[in-house]
């Protein structure tokens, strides 16, 4: 959770500092020439300002250790992930955001098999010190 919400909030913050940058990354480009309609900077600033919450968001709750929050997330990030597949596959989205859709899939299924994990093998239950193994002759 701190390790994508730090990433979020780094790109967030390059999209505020440089909307051609951000937009390089994304493997998007401006037109040469912007038209009186063209509002991509506005969008990229608005997407920007809100991938920078968003990352800080992650990083509280990853200091928080907030475990409803990390669920919470792995159904929203796997529907970004099928909507920006389904723009990319429709003709809405290039290409470029195949990459993001994958980030956003895995990043969902680690996140939830971790919390699985986390849950079958009693790692974590709240109020609960973690457990730790007796070496061989030694009583716990």
């Amino acid at each position: 959770m701190a390790v994508f919400g730090g990433l979020a909030a780094a790109l967030g913050a390059v999209g505020l500092l440089s909307p051609t940058a951000q937009l390089s990354l994304l493997g998007l480009g401006l037109p040469g020439e912007r038209g009186s309609g063209d509002h991509t900077t506005a969008f990229v600033t608005a997407s920007s300002m809100a991938a920078l919450n968003m990352g800080v968001y992650y990083v509280l709750a990853a200091w928080a250790d907030w475990r409803a929050f990390f669920r919470w997330t792995v159904p929203f990030r796997l529907l970004t992930c099928v909507v920006f597949t389904v723009a990319v596959t429709g003709g809405r989205a290039p290409q470029a955001f195949l990459g993001v859709a994958l980030w956003e899939g895995l990043g969902a299924l680690a996140t939830g098999a971790a919390l699985v994990y986390e849950r079958r093998t009693g790692r974590h239950e709240p109020g609960r010190a973690p457990t730790t193994a007796a070496a061989p002759g030694q009583e716990t």
